[in-house]
């Protein structure tokens, strides 16, 4: 028998089971391969004993529904910088992919299926370069990958968001407050430019175009001139103003990356500082965004993938990612998924419109 290996690293996010689901479906009818699971990414293999699972039926049947992964999932422990913790308290990051090499060349999989996003395609590219036969899947709330228009797990992310914001205008508007709704995304606004055009935002802040907070106040003191009035403000996570810093999680760094959150609070006190009157409330949506039922074009999305990766692996065309481009599956090199961060263009199409609708980003 010929066997797979699916892994699901970083952070979690709707329609990784719809994945899986699908890499075994499609496995299945071709009777001479079986498919396992490494438990929370790669530490299924690291660990002794090692967390390898059969998948079967029973174990996949009616997954594409649910949120998380059966797998389970880890963003703190990156082969590439693995956590280490020292004598003194202090946490060291080693690289022990040559470890983890060895560890599945020994395991004898025909093929490893890893479903992350841009860091954990990184590492796909390289075990790929030191000979394991690795196929990668775009996995990202974040939409951070610029080889596919679209990651599962994003569409999901945005309707939550959205719904979410529709509630606050409600709020403000009773209250004529200026309500402020923080979402992830990381180093790209993705979340935040597509929430804002769908809800109907006044103001959005992205990392992309820093931010002058007195053209903000200009912006809310307008709205509030014309009556009593209300502002709903949409910032992503790591927006920031110009010359200014991403705000994080002081001294917490749970892997390599710093946890970025607080920049509703922080513009909510730079407001304040600049004369803004009127009164600020604050919302941080965190990891909701990441958690329940993926909606319907995330499923299909994600089950689209999951096919295509293992149809990769039967073509033997390894060392690829799969892509959605131009409404169709495709894929790519590895060494080209990653080659570029998916940044939200200031001057694309979807900036230029949102400003069309009249949506601030605290630039003008």
């Amino acid at each position: 028998m010929k066997k797979v290996l699916i892994v699901t690293g970083g952070g979690d996010c709707p329609g990784l089971n719809a994945v899986i689901r699908a890499v075994y479906k499609r496995a299945k009818k071709e009777k001479d391969w079986e498919v396992y699971g490494s438990m929370e990414a790669f530490n299924g293999v690291f660990n002794e004993p090692q967390e390898i699972i059969k998948l079967t039926s029973k174990r996949t049947g009616g997954i594409h529904i649910k949120g998380g992964t059966i797998i389970k999932t880890t963003n703190k422990s990156n082969p590439l910088k693995f956590p280490v913790a020292q004598k003194d308290g202090t946490v060291k990051f080693i690289d022990r992919t040559d470890e983890l090499a060895s560890k599945l060349k020994a395991l004898k999989f025909d093929a490893v299926i890893n479903i992350g996003g841009d860091g954990s395609q990184k590492i796909s590219e390289i075990l790929f370069k030191k000979g394991v036969p690795m196929i990668g899947v775009p996995k990202t709330i974040d939409n951070d990958l610029s080889s596919t228009d679209f990651t599962f797990g994003f569409q999901t992310a945005v309707q939550i968001a959205t719904d979410s914001f529709d509630k606050l205008v409600t709020t403000a508007e009773s209250h004529h407050r200026v309500m402020i709704m923080e979402v992830m995304g990381r180093d790209a606004g993705w979340i935040a430019l597509h929430t804002a055009i769908a809800g109907g935002a006044e103001i959005c802040l992205i990392p992309e175009i820093p931010y002058d907070i007195h053209k903000i106040v200009k912006r809310i003191n307008s709205r509030y001139n014309k009556g009593k009035g209300f502002v709903n403000i949409v910032v992503a996570e790591g927006a920031h103003a110009k010359g200014g810093q991403v705000s994080t999680v002081t001294g917490e760094k749970e892997s390599e990356h710093s946890r970025l959150r607080g920049i509703a609070f922080q513009l909510s006190k730079e407001l304040k500082e600049a004369g803004c009157k009127e009164e600020i409330r604050e919302t941080v949506l965190g990891h909701v965004q990441r958690g329940g039922s993926p909606i319907a074009f995330d499923r299909v999305l994600a089950s689209l993938f999951g096919v295509k990766a293992f149809e990769l692996v039967l073509e033997k065309k390894l060392g690829r990612m799969v892509t959605f481009r131009n409404n169709s599956i495709a894929s790519v090199p590895l060494n080209e998924a990653v080659r570029e961060y998916n940044f939200v263009d200031k001057k694309s199409f979807l900036v230029r419109a949102a400003k069309g609708l009249g949506i601030n980003f605290g630039d003008t």
